[in-house]
């Protein structure tokens, strides 16, 4: 695998790991969503998983066709900056995309062991396709982004790390709001 691929793949494994704890701290509540229209901590666990999964596919599906893929051209490579930057800011929300939000609001969802043992087959097969892409396809544009435009399998590793960590952000809102802090013991 290349090295920059390594360290945001490593990076990557470490968020979500660290995702995953946050909401499998919540036991049984995290099915629970705060408030009406927004999503639950297994919600957001399921997003994230269906999003990786299908980029991974897409990607998969991409090298075998063996068919020409493009260059990045400055306008996607500053639009994809951009969304870097939004996905960072604390606070900010995104729509979904329809079909994402449609799947991930639908009825029964797996349970958190059930998400975590799929995400971990999910995060192997991302790691075989970084080990296996192809040096002379790094610059090129691997994938079609909503947002960004078509991005390089850099770019990929990194929104998918940014995409991660604005929904820990949103994670971390869903814990605060199903287990308010304690009265502090100092207060009389």
């Amino acid at each position: 695998m290349n090295h920059r691929l390594h360290l945001k793949f490593e990076q990557l494994e470490r968020a979500t790991e660290r995702l995953l704890t946050t909401a499998e701290a919540l036991g049984p509540a995290s099915g629970t969503a705060p408030a009406p229209g927004e999503w639950s901590a297994a919600q957001v666990v399921h997003h994230l998983l269906f999003i990786e999964g299908n980029i991974i596919q897409y990607v998969q599906k991409k090298l075998l066709a063996d068919e020409y893929l493009p260059k990045v051209g400055l306008f996607t490579r500053l639009r994809a900056r951009t969304v870097r930057f939004l996905l960072r800011l604390p606070g900010l929300r995104f729509k979904a995309p329809r079909g994402v939000a449609t799947l991930t609001e639908a009825g029964n969802l797996p349970s958190l062991p059930e998400l975590r043992h799929t995400w971990e087959a999910s995060r192997r097969q991302l790691e075989r396709l970084l080990n296996e892409f192809p040096s002379q396809l790094l610059n090129r544009a691997v994938f079609p982004h909503p947002r960004s435009g078509r991005i390089t399998i850099y770019q990929v590793m990194e929104f998918l790390l940014d995409h991660l960590l604005h929904h820990q952000q949103q994670l971390d809102r869903i814990t605060r709001a199903l287990r308010p802090v304690a009265p502090s013991l100092t207060e009389n």
